[in-house]
């Protein structure tokens, strides 16, 4: 796979020990510590880019040589002075826990004291029937089918961004979906409505790779952890994206030639534009779709159990929100203002 390396990492790796001795790369340290815990790219380049917010917070000192009080002042640092959100802030400690415990073997008691921001409940924005056509009617191309699969199956903008070829299960009409949030995979429903579309969308995407093969490339990258650098699978059909990139690249490591899949920032402006020219007055996002996924599924009658099952939640409360957005069971409330004629 690409070489990873986050912004400016080098220089936490650089990072003097608290005996005034150098350091053991502490930046290399922790990706060392994160890939072998199989955690996720974006999760490997968020939590070292908080350790190195830490690091220069309090003026390049080791990490090793701070304790809760400086952990408290970077993180109330983060929420007044920066204005961060909840989530974001707990990020952060998550990132500072791992350090501590992972990276430099310090599993302190005050680290399970620290409180974890709590952010308001908001309720998700969820868009009627009628506007999710709306939105699928703007777009074109495999945007459009991506859309589809984000709103027909519920899934999330990376899962759908990230789908290979052998993940889809035309003969059973579902979707699994490898390593989702948390790590874990599960299956959802690959909508009827979608698979004509989908098919004719594979043809070209496999006419394309046929050529890439033919050319010396035809490679993607294997998922965390996988030998792909003596399995020849990594050329084979079943491992190629859905969604593959417009462009090839050359991967340092392995010297293969490549297709990334379809970056999620196109799937994210092309739903933006497709809100805006539907005219829906809504901020409406590709994650919207999916919260209108679970919204519908509840107002069709489905038990709460089955959409935490398709959505892939940990616990049955997250999933309990979309129970403030759907319409009642009975239809429409009917305002008392609308029955002032009545005796």
């Amino acid at each position: 796979m690409p070489t990873r390396s986050g912004p400016r990492s080098h220089e936490i790796a650089n990072a003097s020990s608290p005996a005034g001795r150098p350091a053991a790369r502490l930046g290399d340290r922790a990706r060392a510590a994160i890939r072998l815990r199989h955690l996720s790219r974006r999760t490997e380049d968020a939590y070292v880019q908080w350790m190195q917010r830490y690091y220069e917070f309090h003026e390049r000192r080791h990490p090793g040589a701070l304790g809760p009080d400086h952990v408290t002042a970077f993180l109330n640092d983060l929420a007044v002075r920066r204005g961060v959100g909840a989530s974001t802030q707990n990020q952060a400690l998550a990132a500072l826990v791992f350090l501590y415990r992972e990276v430099l073997g310090r599993d302190l008691p005050w680290l399970a004291g620290l409180v974890r921001a709590k952010g308001p409940m908001r309720l998700p924005v969820v868009l009627s029937r009628a506007e999710v056509q709306a939105v699928l009617n703007a777009l074109s191309g495999a945007p459009k089918i991506a859309a589809t699969l984000l709103y027909g199956s519920g899934l999330r903008l990376m899962e759908c961004c990230s789908l290979r070829v052998k993940d889809v299960d035309f003969a059973r009409d579902q979707i699994i979906v490898r390593s989702g949030k948390g790590q874990k995979d599960r299956v959802t429903v690959l909508p009827l409505a979608a698979v004509g579309a989908l098919q004719t969308h594979l043809e070209r995407v496999r006419e394309a790779h046929r050529g890439d093969v033919a050319s010396g490339g035809g490679w993607v990258a294997f998922p965390e952890g996988g030998s792909e650098q003596a399995c020849p699978a990594g050329r084979e059909w079943t491992w190629q994206w859905v969604f593959p990139a417009t462009r090839t690249y050359v991967d340092a490591e392995t010297g293969q030639r490549r297709r990334h899949h379809l970056h999620q920032t196109v799937l994210q402006d092309a739903v933006r534009r497709a809100v805006a020219a539907a005219g829906i007055p809504k901020r409406a996002t590709c994650h919207t779709l999916r919260h209108s996924f679970a919204t519908h599924l509840l107002e069709n009658g489905h038990d709460i159990r089955t959409v935490q099952t398709l959505l892939g939640h940990h616990d049955v409360s997250t999933t309990m929100i979309y129970t403030h957005v759907q319409r009642p069971p009975a239809g429409r409330v009917t305002s008392p203002l609308d029955r002032r004629g009545e005796p």
